[in-house]
């Protein structure tokens, strides 16, 4: 059940943060990202792995996001000026850092799984933030962007994983 609620808290702050960057009112998915890593932290039986995945996915998705959107391929909105990415997307980042020892811990034993869920997952989630909110949008020719977040996404949820789950693979190391 708590897999269950950890997921369907995650969708909410996801549907929240776009739908709010899309309407110019970042903050209330900022507002809406840090309620459920409170809630969370605040229930989790692994917080000091959740802290650990939760600060490399926000710096995973700074530069994800920075890179992409320097790039010339994706165009974030309410991006205020001068900043590579806005805080809505790396707080976006940040919470599904906290499904990934969670609702997404099946992943961790089934990498490239991850990879291809990840791959084709992310740059459909984008695409439905771009016409379905007006979160991002992608330049033309969309299929760069798309590719290219793809591939993106397809490394990084598996290095996140593996960080996830880090002191669970060295306790099993220890006792093999």
């Amino acid at each position: 059940m708590a897999n269950w609620a950890n997921l369907l808290g995650y969708q909410a702050a996801w549907f929240a943060t776009v739908w709010s960057a899309g309407r110019g009112m970042p903050w209330l998915g900022v507002l809406a990202c840090a309620a459920f890593l409170a809630l969370q932290l605040g229930v989790s039986r692994r917080r000091g792995d959740d802290a650990r995945v939760l600060v490399a996915a926000l710096a995973c998705g700074l530069s994800i996001e920075a890179g992409l959107s320097l790039a010339g391929l994706l165009q974030h909105a309410a991006t205020p000026p001068g900043w590579p990415a806005p805080a809505w997307i790396v707080a976006l980042w940040g919470a599904f850092a906290l499904t990934l020892n969670h609702s997404m811990a099946w992943f961790a034993r089934h990498p490239w799984t991850a990879a291809a869920f990840a791959g084709v997952g992310a740059p459909l989630a984008y695409l439905g933030a771009a016409r379905g909110f007006g979160a991002v949008a992608f330049a033309a020719p969309v299929w760069r962007g798309v590719l290219m977040l793809g591939l993106a996404w397809a490394i990084a949820l598996p290095l996140l994983l593996r960080i996830a789950q880090r002191p669970l693979l060295l306790q099993r190391e220890a006792h093999a």
